[in-house]
């Protein structure tokens, strides 16, 4: 497969590598390392890339504009060099990185924190679980998705976790739970397409359909198509249920989930599906009709969403 990239992309990708290597040397300087970090990313910055990075993810906040490609280099260098480092360390160096305003920062420590998450879970989740409170941007949500979805597969207490998350106020985290379930089958192919995972990630969806956003809407389709390959029958129930009451009630928030879930169902399934739904378009200004909106508007008097004082790492 390396033939087909052209040789100066190979060369760009070897001297990321390089940079990320070098990066290995202030491990014990989280600052420090942060500084070395941002001054590779600026080098490898593509002005072209970052403006359509600004294009596909509107209002993403500050970010150098480094390829996807040499990102997953200068990490892989740097993770051949801290191969026997302590994970002690590198939490701390993650929990550094988060702080950094550039995206690329933080997407770099959510990588390191999936290292740690097997040597030092707890302090690993806790700083998940702080960027996912952070992430204003769907790239940034979608690259903790496999984090989380790891996570869950490792602890399924933390299933618990993604419920809460069905009533946050944030649009943000509410697409999260939809990205973790779509993730986990890929996360581990044994273990994430299991009859349980598929209950559970079923369960989680039924809460959230009908949400209002569009961010949460494209992650509850992701993730229905691919509880498919958990459980194809209990998929394809579930999407006829939510079929039936989008129809009933005339409900464009959830038609437009159903619609978008098809591919993966049997043709005969998705196109009774697709009939069903016909003509039931989403409503500018249309209010939540998920069950987690109404719970959330029940627990609003609770304090549900105030800004609480960070935790100190633990």
């Amino acid at each position: 497969m390396n033939e087909l990239v052209p040789a100066a992309e190979r060369d760009q990708r070897r001297e990321a590598e390089r940079l990320g290597r070098e990066l290995a040397d202030e491990v014990h300087d989280p600052p420090a390392l942060a500084e070395a970090l941002a001054e590779r990313f600026r080098r490898l910055a593509d002005p072209d890339y970052l403006a359509g990075q600004r294009f596909v993810a509107p209002g993403i906040g500050p970010t150098h504009g480094v390829r996807t490609p040499l990102q997953a280099a200068v990490r892989r260098g740097f993770d051949r060099s801290t191969r026997r480092a302590s994970p002690a360390e590198l939490v701390v160096v993650a929990d550094r990185l988060l702080r950094e305003p550039e995206r690329e920062a933080r997407w770099f420590a959510i990588h390191l924190l999936e290292r740690t998450l097997v040597t030092d879970p707890e302090r690993s989740w806790q700083l998940l679980r702080r960027a996912a409170s952070d992430a204003d941007d769907w790239i940034t949500v979608d690259t903790l998705a496999h984090s989380f979805g790891n996570g869950v597969l490792r602890e399924p207490y933390r299933w618990a976790e993604l419920e809460q998350l069905t009533i946050s106020p944030s649009r943000w985290e509410r697409r999260l739970v939809g990205s973790t379930v779509a993730t986990i089958p890929f996360v581990d192919r044994a273990a994430g397409r299991t009859a349980e995972v598929a209950e559970r990630g079923l369960a989680l969806l039924d809460l959230l359909i009908g949400d209002r956003e569009p961010d949460v809407q494209k992650a509850l389709a992701w993730a229905y198509r691919s509880m498919t390959v958990a459980d194809l029958a209990a998929t394809t129930r579930a999407l006829r249920r939510q079929a039936e009451i989008a129809a009933t009630s005339a409900d464009g928030h959830r038609a437009w989930v159903v619609r978008d879930s098809l591919a993966k169902l049997d043709p005969e399934s998705a196109a009774h599906l697709r009939a069903r739904v016909a003509g039931i378009r989403r409503r500018p200004g249309a209010p939540s009709t998920s069950t987690a909106a109404d719970l959330a508007g029940r627990f609003a008097g609770m304090g549900l969403g105030r800004s609480m004082p960070e935790p100190p790492l633990t």
